[in-house]
């Protein structure tokens, strides 16, 4: 088993069950890539509901940073106290949803959205060789939130370091943005129907979050929203969706980040400007 030596001093593998780091990563089945804690329960619900009790599928999560630029406003912390108590918020969340594993990067944001910088990607390769998951839950290419997007560069360039047959699925999933634009062809359905009471519990459990932005009432809402609105002509298939967007071929094929976007973008374009000009006079 591949040794997990991580770069930044603070950084830390957390096992809920007590099993050895190394064999706590290597069971990994499904794997999420965030930039903060509660992030890995608002964009990867669909990896650890398929994982949650099932002996033979694990799910783990990285988290990039150390989560200490959130908003705060009613009773603010120090960055020390913000950066702890989000861990202990995630590590809750670790263990309420029977994951497999937590590892905090416990990198600055700046780190992490420095184009030049190696830390975060070598650490992601560390984590992907020990993890050797199939699929990589990991924020949307078109999220507004610099570090998001950071995150998920920095995820893909650790994946093209890695040899072919190591390279996993990427779903580019929805926090800051949703994903309701994409065209049909584009869009990744991730149904989440199961246990919606671990969902909300899940998001509960990040206090010093959902106090100052209710986060948790925003991505169930969000979650129904995409099932009920899913299809105009259709009764709707499931009860709450997560979207996507597939990032796979940009570590398959080595594409341009932005040009797969840019993809998407102009199916939109030609989908409503179509329609509406096929329903004119």
């Amino acid at each position: 088993m591949i040794r997990v030596i991580l770069s930044h001093p603070g950084a830390a593998v957390f096992v809920p069950d007590g099993a050895p780091v190394a064999t706590a990563l290597s069971r990994t089945t499904h794997l999420g890539v965030v930039a903060h804690a509660d992030d890995l329960e608002i964009l990867a619900i669909h990896g650890i509901l398929a994982c949650y009790e099932q002996g033979e599928r694990w799910f783990a999560g990285v988290v990039a940073t150390d989560g200490v630029g959130s908003p705060q406003e009613r009773a603010p912390l120090a960055p020390e106290e913000l950066r702890a108590v989000r861990r202990r918020e995630q590590e809750r969340a670790a263990v309420l949803g029977h994951y497999g594993a937590v590892v905090f990067l416990d990198h600055p944001s700046s780190v992490v959205k420095a184009p030049t910088d190696r830390k975060t990607v070598d650490d992601l390769v560390t984590v992907l060789r020990a993890t050797r998951p199939g699929v990589v839950y990991t924020h949307a290419l078109s999220d507004t939130h610099d570090t998001h997007v950071a995150v998920t560069l920095r995820l893909l360039e650790a994946c093209r370091a890695l040899e072919p047959e190591e390279r996993p699925a990427i779903l580019g999933c929805e926090v800051w943005r949703g994903l309701d634009w994409l065209t049909a062809p584009d869009k990744v359905v991730l149904p989440v129907d199961e246990r919606p009471e671990l969902q909300a519990e899940l998001l509960g459990v990040f206090e010093s979050q959902m106090t100052e932005k209710r986060l948790d009432l925003g991505t169930l809402g969000r979650r129904t929203a995409n099932a009920a609105f899913a299809e105009s002509h259709k009764v709707d298939r499931h009860e709450r969706v997560v979207l996507a967007m597939d990032l796979t071929p940009l570590v398959t094929e080595f594409a341009r980040p932005w040009e797969l976007v840019q993809s998407f973008v102009r199916r939109l374009e030609l989908d409503v400007v179509g329609r509406i000009q096929r329903l004119s006079r």
